[in-house]
């Protein structure tokens, strides 16, 4: 039996690891999903990682799957605990001495998501909706739900500090892109991964959360990367 430690991103909570986690504790498993101090002004990369930490508390054989912002905090923990696997989820990659709020110039992640947008027909400014944004391919009900009850305030304190790793910890690391998702469109992410982790990543189908839309082909795989160990 494995542990799973899921991380959740930003202006977020643990509420969106809920299907995921109900198809691995009935494969057997441990789930721990905390909440992040996400709207916590005084709380940075370090406190994020305490928290995961403290969450995980004694329990051992670790898979920690982190998501989006959760990029950031994944890492930190894996250089904290012995973690068996880590599988970076649609998530945006560090790179030593970065801060979370250099990344996005630092990938190119603008220029690259206009021309993402141009070729579905976006025209550059347009609001979009962030039920046809971020969860397009979720079931209706649980994207309304994520909307209207589990959206929170995201603090800026983490994004002005450097990411404080020298290099990416020692620990067997996957990647999986969601190939719909149109914030961080797969292109874009597929580069990424081949820049800064030095290896292709996997696709599987999904908007921004397909940890919702998609639970059991996500286990499936997760399971699939563990027996690979």
């Amino acid at each position: 039996m494995a542990t799973y430690v899921l991380i959740h991103g930003g202006a977020a909570d643990s509420w969106c690891w809920g299907p995921l986690a109900a198809e691995l504790r009935d494969r057997g498993h441990e789930v721990v999903a905390p909440d992040l101090p996400c709207d916590d002004e005084s709380a940075g990369l370090a406190e994020y990682a305490d928290a995961v930490v403290e969450a995980i508390g004694d329990r051992g054989e670790l898979v920690v799957v982190a998501h989006s912002f959760g990029g950031f905090t994944g890492p930190l923990v894996c250089d904290r605990v012995p973690v068996d696997l880590l599988v970076m989820l649609q998530a945006q990659v560090p790179a030593p001495g970065e801060s979370p709020g250099e990344w996005w110039d630092n990938t190119g992640y603008g220029p690259a998501r206009r021309e993402a947008d141009l070729r579905r027909g976006i025209a550059e400014g347009t609001e979009e909706d962030p039920r046809s944004f971020f969860l397009h391919d979720t079931p209706a009900a649980l994207a309304a739900e994520l909307l209207a009850e589990h959206q929170r305030g995201q603090a800026a304190t983490p994004f002005g500090k450097s990411w404080p790793l020298d290099a990416w910890p020692k620990v067997p690391t996957r990647f999986l892109v969601a190939s719909d998702d149109r914030f961080f469109p797969a292109e874009f992410m597929r580069r990424v991964v081949v820049e800064r982790l030095g290896f292709q990543p996997d696709e599987m189908p999904g908007d921004h959360l397909p940890m919702l839309g998609h639970p059991k082909e996500l286990a499936e795989r997760l399971e699939a990367y563990r027996a690979e160990l």
